[in-house]
Parts: C-alpha cells; structure tokens; sequence
C-alpha cells in the first residue's frame, strides 16, 4: 500500500486572516492603501521609538528631541524596506511581526552608527587576545594560547589585505558591521562575504596543522 504524502499548503492558505488584510489593503488603491500606509508608518515609527529608547539610555549625548528625529528618520527607512520586500513575505510570521523587525534593524543601526560618529574605525589589532581563564587548566590554557597563535599567525600569512582588515575590525575589535560598511564605502553583503570567505581560508589553513577551534572549544567546556 503506497502512503499519500501531503504535499505543504500553499503560502496563502497558511497565512493568518490579518496578514493578508495587511497584503491586501496595502496592495489596493486610492483612500483603503493610504489608510493602511498611515497604519503602517504608525506601527513602524512605535517599534523606531522603542528601540532608539532602549539604546539611547547608554547614550547621554542623544537628547529627547535627537531621539525623535532618529525615530522619525528609522520609521521612515523601514516603511520603504517593507514596501520593497512585500513579495518576500510568506506568513510565517504575523505580518505586524514581520514589519515591526525592519524598523527595530533600521533604529539599531542608526544608533550604532551614531555612537562611532568621530571616532576611528581600528583595523588593525591593537591588542591580540590571550586566555586568562582561573578556571581553565594549565595545559587547556597553553594549548589555547598555542591555537590564538596559530591563528594571527595564519591571519598574517593567508588572507588579503581586505580580509585582514574586515576580520580584525569585525571579529577582534567589534566594529559594528553597518559602521565598517559605511566607513569603507560598501554593503553589509559584501563585508559578509569577505568575512566568509576569511574564515573559510583560516579553517583549512587551521586543519593543515591539525587544529580546530570549534573542537578546541568543546573540548574545554565544562
């Protein structure tokens, strides 16, 4: 006897009654879309001022009406994202869900941004890491400072000069990426890339000598 597989309800069919209002109001025309625009811009600029709230209370030099104005601006960007991106919903989440997220992302990365403002983006190490765990053994920690310098030594020896500097300024100095993106006149896509593809060639130049960091860290975890 041969089973019937179900094949997956098309999007449609699994999108929740309100989602597809939003789809739909937003895809008519005249009064019904610009009520559902006013809407939206709405519920974009509440999740905007959230999230410029949250972050600007670790930032004393943002005042209340500089708060406003960033919220304004992060509404603004998110509405334009989420009329570009309408065709890459497919319900699995709220829509309300899924717009709220593009003006929480576009408020963040406003203040990201802010908080570097005059200060210089370090790309090169200032200070390479060493382990200094009390609870870690002896040998654990040699062997962990063995593996951190086996790393800058392949960091030196492997990648690009482009490479270097988007892993050192990303992964050891924390520049925050949309920060680096915009110092170095590029996307957040292209820095990914180039991060991949640093790491992709640190993991095999790693494997030649017979070293894995993941593996190095599970085996110290507790």
């Amino acid at each position: 006897m041969v089973t019937a597989v179900a094949e997956p309800a098309p999007v449609a069919d699994r999108m929740d009654p309100d989602s597809r209002r939003w789809l739909d109001r937003l895809g008519a025309h005249g009064r019904e879309r610009d009520a559902a625009l006013a809407e939206l811009r709405e519920l974009l600029l509440r999740a905007a001022r959230f999230e410029v709230q949250k972050r600007c209370a670790v930032l004393s030099q943002i005042r209340g009406g500089d708060q406003e104005d960033l919220a304004q601006q992060s509404a603004g960007d998110a509405m334009v994202a989420v009329l570009s991106k309408l065709d890459d919903f497919r319900g699995e989440s709220k829509f309300t869900t899924w717009a709220y997220k593009f003006a929480l992302y576009e408020a963040a990365a406003k203040i990201r941004k802010l908080a570097w403002q005059g200060r210089e983006v370090p790309l090169e190490a200032e200070e390479w890491p060493q382990v200094r765990d009390p609870g870690l053994a002896p040998q654990g920690e040699v062997e962990m400072n063995d593996l951190l310098a086996a790393i800058r030594q392949e960091i030196d020896a492997r990648l690009t000069p482009r490479q270097r500097e988007v892993l050192v300024a990303l992964a050891l100095n924390e520049v925050p990426i949309d920060v680096l993106a915009e110092r170095m006149d590029t996307t957040r896509g292209a820095l990914y890339k180039v991060l991949h593809d640093a790491r992709q060639s640190l993991r095999a130049a790693l494997a030649k000598r017979g070293l894995d960091p993941e593996q190095q860290q599970t085996e110290e975890s507790p």
